[in-house]
């Protein structure tokens, strides 16, 4: 039998390499073992874990008493007779209200560098979660994370990636990203999110500001396409799997209707050029859940989804 000793200097670069795979393996504090993404593609925004705080008693007020300027964006959600508005300047520096509407406990998210607003359900597997900002992003978009499991969620899949709710998918309620005004005059009634957060921000400042305008994509993506501008606004639907964007700037050479077929199931797209919005509607004029968002991010995660083109 043959003894080697191992020097302490190698020793110590193994120890360095163990390090360093472990390292890999976590990040922010989430174990991304076993992850259904790929982990070399989760990117550190910035901030640590809930770094960019969420909201979690959010307040609201009266129209009249909001500081809502006309042609402000905002994300709406009306259920059960109640509406609710939230300022996407509020948004920017939070990304997530952990709240409820019409009886419904809802997550409003909102991902600054996709331009991408949607409202889930916080009702998984029969169980209420609380949603935070984990620092993570996946082609440039929020991971949220739930609080009860630690888990990974990434905000346009509307799926957990890591962690023990690995493979749950979350409910989509239809959210409306238009202007105030528009959002006002169909919903009088609303609630307004108020700047009474519990955090310090100046929400009269834009963190983002020209980010909109500037085609350079700050974080890496898995897929890019030249055939509209990064930045250019799509509106994103599946149904039954099936994908399919339709860009605004299509869109604007329409009448501002467009009956479809996608998959097996006939939908109207509604555009609205003057509040810069859109939303889908099925066959009996229901609103099903769809997203707006940038190009590039709905090219990065359904770059085989079908695009709309104007005849």
């Amino acid at each position: 039998m043959v003894i080697r000793l191992v020097a302490p200097a190698a020793l110590a670069v193994a120890a360095l390499v163990f390090a360093a795979a472990s390292a890999a393996q976590t990040l922010n504090g989430f174990d991304l073992r076993g992850a259904l993404i790929d982990p070399a593609e989760i990117q550190r925004g910035g901030p640590p874990k809930d770094g960019i705080p969420a909201i979690d008693r959010p307040k609201f007020i009266a129209p009249g008493e909001a500081r809502m300027k006309w042609g402000e964006r905002i994300l709406g959600v009306a259920l059960n007779g109640e509406a609710k508005a939230y300022p996407v300047r509020i948004l920017n520096w939070h990304e997530v209200v952990n709240d409820s509407v019409g009886g419904m406990p809802v997550a409003v998210t909102y991902c600054p560098l996709c331009g991408s607003g949607v409202t889930f359900s916080r009702i998984v597997k029969n169980k209420q979660r609380s949603f935070g900002v984990s620092g993570l992003l996946y082609n440039s978009d929020v991971l949220l994370y739930d609080r009860e499991s630690n888990s990974l969620w990434s905000q346009i899949l509307g799926k957990a990636v890591t962690g023990p709710s690995k493979g749950a998918k979350l409910e989509v309620v239809p959210t409306s990203h238009t202007s105030w005004e528009d959002w006002i005059a169909r919903h009088p009634d609303t609630l307004v999110l108020s700047e009474d957060t519990g955090h310090a921000r100046d929400y009269s400042r834009d963190p983002y500001a020209g980010y909109d305008a500037n085609p350079v994509i700050l974080f890496p993506v898995a897929n890019s396409s030249s055939r509209f501008d990064n930045k250019d606004v799509v509106l994103g639907l599946e149904v039954d799997g099936k994908y399919k964007a339709y860009p605004f700037t299509e869109l604007a050479k329409t009448e501002g209707l467009v009956v479809d077929t996608v998959g097996d199931r006939e939908i109207r797209v509604t555009y609205d050029a003057k509040h810069r919005t859109a939303q889908v509607l099925d066959a009996t004029g229901k609103a099903l859940p769809s997203l707006i968002t940038y190009w590039f991010a709905w090219y990065a995660f359904y770059p085989q989804g079908e695009v709309f083109y104007a005849k």
